[in-house]
Parts: C-alpha cells; sequence; structure tokens
C-alpha cells in the first residue's frame, strides 16, 4: 500500500487548513486522521519523496497493558507494572506526567487501532519488559510496513490531503501560531492553520546534531530514514520552545552493517528466543535486558561484534527474518557444527552453548544470565545466524512538551496552537527507551493532540 500511495497533486494545495501536520510517520497519520475524525479539515506535508517516515521501518511492535488482546490470551498485566518498569528501563529520568499519560492509554491506542482496521492481535516481548505487552499483527508480519499501510488506507478513506517534497521552512506567528512557510518544487509559499503539530521524527540521521549533542558517537552507523535530520526540533527552537534531554541518544545493540545497507534486527528475534553468542560461541549477556546493557555488553567484546543464534521455530514466530534473508543477512546450517563453520567460530562451544540455553529453558532458570523472558529451547533446524553490532537508533531528546502535547517554552507556557508528537519529542524516555514503547507513543499521543487541537479551535 505505501509504494502504491499517491499523495495529492501539488495543484490541489490549499492555502488555508484548519490543522498543518508536519510529517507522515505514525504520529502524524494518526493525528491527522483523528482530527479528521473530530471534524476538522488537515493536510499532512512530508518533505520526503515518499511517505512512513521512519516508522515504516519498525519491526517488532507496540507496547499496552491491560488491552483486551491481552485478556483474551490470558496474560496478566498492570498499568502500574508498565510504568515501573519503563520507568526502571530509562533510569528513573523520564518525564512523570508523560510518563503516566502514556501507560494509561496505551490500551485505548490498540483498541483505536483495530477500529481503523490496523488490528495488532498478536503478543511478543521486548527487553525490559516483564510480560508480553507487545502488540503486532497477528500474521507476525514487522509491523511499521502493516501500520503505516493501514493509516494511508484511512487517510485515503478520510480524502485528507497528503502533499510529499513539501519541505515546511518556518512556522509563522503572532502571538499564537498561524500557519507555516514552505517550500516545494515551484517556489515558496504560505499556508495559514489555526494551529500546527509537529510529528517529523527525532535527528538520528543529522550528523551536524550529532556531533554537537554526542560527538562520542559520530563513529555509529545510523538505522534512520535519511530524512531523520531534527527539522521539527528546529523549527520549535526558533520560535521559543524548549528543548530538553538532546544528548540522549539510543544506540541499538543488534543492527547488521556488513552490507551496503544497515538494518536493524528487530527486538522480536531475541523476544522469540533467539541468543547473543560472541565471536567464541559463548554467551556474553543476558539478550532481553534494556538496550544501553546490551549494547555495552557487546561493546566490551572489543569491536567484534555479536551473532545472534536461533532456529526454525524462532523463525517461524518472527516473520521478519524472512526479509532479513531475503536481502542476505542471515547465514544457515541443517546443525550447529556446520553454522558454526560458516561463522569462524568454534563448533564444539557453540553447540555446548545452545545446550546448556536449553538446559537452562527446561529448567526455567538461567543460571548464567538471569534471562526470565523469551526463553524457547533452540533444538528445530535448520539453525541460523545474523552477525550485529550496535548503531545509533533513537533520540530520546527533542521539543518539551506537557501530557496535553502543547509544546512549551523555557517559562513553561504553551506556545498557543503549536503541538508536537512523536520522537520529535523529548522527555518521555527518560535515558533509554524500552523496545515497542515508541510506536505506541506516536499514536497514544497523536490522538491525545488531536482532541486538544480540537479543543483549542473550537475555542478561539
Amino acid at each position: 500500500m505505501s509504494e502504491r500511495f499517491e499523495p495529492t497533486s501539488l495543484d490541489k494545495l490549499e492555502k488555508q487548513y484548519d490543522l498543518v501536520v508536519i510529517g507522515s510517520g505514525s504520529a502524524g497519520l494518526t493525528t491527522a486522521i483523528k482530527a479528521a475524525e473530530l471534524g476538522l479539515h488537515p493536510v499532512i506535508l512530508e518533505k520526503m519523496l515518499t511517505v512512513g517516515g521512519d516508522t515504516k521501518r519498525a519491526s517488532s511492535g507496540m507496547n499496552a497493558a491491560e488491552t483486551f488482546v491481552q485478556t483474551e490470551q490470558g496474560i496478566q498485566d498492570s498499568v502500574g507494572q508498565f510504568y515501573y518498569e519503563t520507568l526502571r528501563g530509562g533510569h528513573g529520568q523520564n518525564d512523570p506526567d508523560l510518563l503516566k499519560y502514556f501507560t494509561e492509554h496505551g490500551a485505548r491506542a490498540i483498541e483505536w487501532l483495530y477500529k481503523e482496521g490496523v488490528q495488532l492481535d498478536d503478543l511478543t516481548i521486548s527487553g525490559g519488559m516483564s510480560v508480553p505487552r507487545t502488540h503486532r499483527p497477528r500474521s507476525k508480519e514487522a509491523i511499521g510496513a502493516y501500520l503505516v499501510n493501514g493509516l494511508l488506507k484511512q487517510v485515503q478513506a478520510r480524502q485528507i490531503p497528503l502533499f510529499c517534497n513539501v519541505k515546511v521552512t518556518r512556522i509563522l506567528t503572532e502571538v499564537k501560531v498561524t500557519g507555516v512557510q514552505i517550500q516545494t518544487e515551484v517556489g515558496q509559499q504560505i499556508i495559514q492553520s489555526r494551529a500546527v503539530i509537529i510529528a517529523t521524527g527525532g535527528f538520528g540521521a543529522s550528523k551536524k546534531l550529532i556531533s554537537e549533542y554526542r560527538p562520542d558517537l559520530n563513529k555509529y552507523q545510523t538505522t534512520n530514514q535519511p530524512g531523520n535530520t531534527g527539522d521539527g526540533i528546529l523549527l520549535a527552537k526558533d520560535i521559543g520552545a524548549r528543548l530538553v534531554d538532546m544528548d540522549r541518544i539510543q544506540v541499538h545493540p543488534t543492527v547488521q552493517q556488513d552490507t551496503d545497507h544497515v538494518y536493524l534486527i528487530g527486538e522480536t528475534v531475541r523476544g522469540e528466543g533467539a541468543i547473543l553468542v560472541d565471536q567464541n560461541g559463548n554467551r556474553f549477556v543476558n539478550e532481553l535486558e534494556t538496550r544501553d546493557k546490551v549494547t555495552a555488553a557487546i561493546e566490551k567484546l572489543g569491536g567484534t561484534g555479536a551473532y545472534l543464534i536461533f532456529d526454525a521455530a524462532v523463525r517461524s514466530r518472527a516473520k521478519a527474518i524472512d526479509f532479513y534473508d531475503h536481502v542476505g543477512l542471515v547465514k544457515s546450517a541443517d546443525n550447529l557444527t556446520s553454522l558454526a563453520q560458516e561463522l569462524g567460530v568454534d563448533g564444539e562451544t557453540l553447540s555446548r552453548t545452545v545446550d546448556k540455553w536449553n538446559e537452562s529453558v527446561s529448567n526455567r532458570l538461567d543460571i548464567a544470565f538471569g534471562r526470565k523472558t523469551g526463553r524457547y529451547l533452540l533444538e528445530t533446524p535448520p539453525y541460523a545466524a545474523i552477525h550485529v553490532a550496535p548503531a545509533i537508533h533513537y533520540t530520546m531528546g527533542g521539543v518539551k512538551t506537557n501530557d496535553q502535547a502543547e509544546v512549551l517554552r523555557d517559562d513553561g507556557q504553551p506556545i498557543p496552537g503549536l503541538y508536537a508528537v512523536g520522537e520529535v519529542v523529548g522527555g518521555l524516555h527518560g535515558g533509554n527507551r524500552i523496545g515497542g514503547n515508541s510506536l505506541s507513543e506516536t499514536v497514544v499521543f497523536g490522538l491525545r493532540a488531536a482532541q486538544q487541537v480540537r479543543d483549542y479551535i473550537f475555542e478561539m
């Protein structure tokens, strides 16, 4: 669907809308759809030639607690536990108001998506979580494209204009937001609007901003799509918005970087049972610890990276592996000895490691590293491996908002008519983001922002 989606022709661009949404990832699409449901006339502006932003690269799922999906599958969970585990994963540095709203409204987001035809009725688990609360399609396909495609169907059904190759260069204000200035292939022009929502993503593909806030990360490659360059953050900063946590940048532990393209190997692969081994074939970490801890463990190996080891059963539960195999990232063999030869790893050591893991799974006790989740026997050939190493993945910092998605100035007061949703916002994730929380954030706060914009406009 995203490949066949036809953006609105530029000659249909109007001079005025109720709401301008900047960005076409899940944050922007959700906000625009909900705004249209509420009777507003929104427009979506995307600077890239294609839609979907970084969302279309997501592969794992969307976290939420106390959902109907969990209930149907007999999973006991609580919003309080979700809050605590996200807070712990963020090293206690999460904005408490944002975190409270986020964890309390995840179930509503899952229900809204289901109503919109985006049915996330299967569960897996991500690092730092104690129970399966990562929602994904029943087909077990990568969630990113599935989510974007489903939301685009609603954009089309509601005839919401979505323009590509349109770059917002300035947010216009006269005490309150009045519109945006844009650059298109035919030049600059002004679009008037009652409100603006920034949904432009983070800055993980901006070498300039990475160098400014975290020069120690310059050596890393990035999983981000080229458009993730912090434009929305800079637009907001230019009109007085406060920025927070800009030095908090997440490095993802499992990224394949041996080919011309960088491929994130989603957390679902570990959540569904894969283990990590070093160049000698030994496990070295609890694979489902938080991302920062797994990254640190891989870095201690001395630059060699690590191998994800899995079997056919894991592959059947993590369908993204089919794609990884299709693009040449997976090495496989009928037995562990042959796989070890392909990897240049000692066969006896790798076999012994897998035997110890299977024993831990059978005994429900991982003495070596204390892994308590995603424990499955690795006993179904063919066996396979993907070489991984850390890469820049997510920027936790950005524009400061309150839990109503209003963008705040340095003095803590909202900029009237300006809202922000998704990775462009700083504070929710604290010092480390939990896998599965980013997509949830886009939908939870996308719905919130649309409602707040409606209320703001109706009060004008």
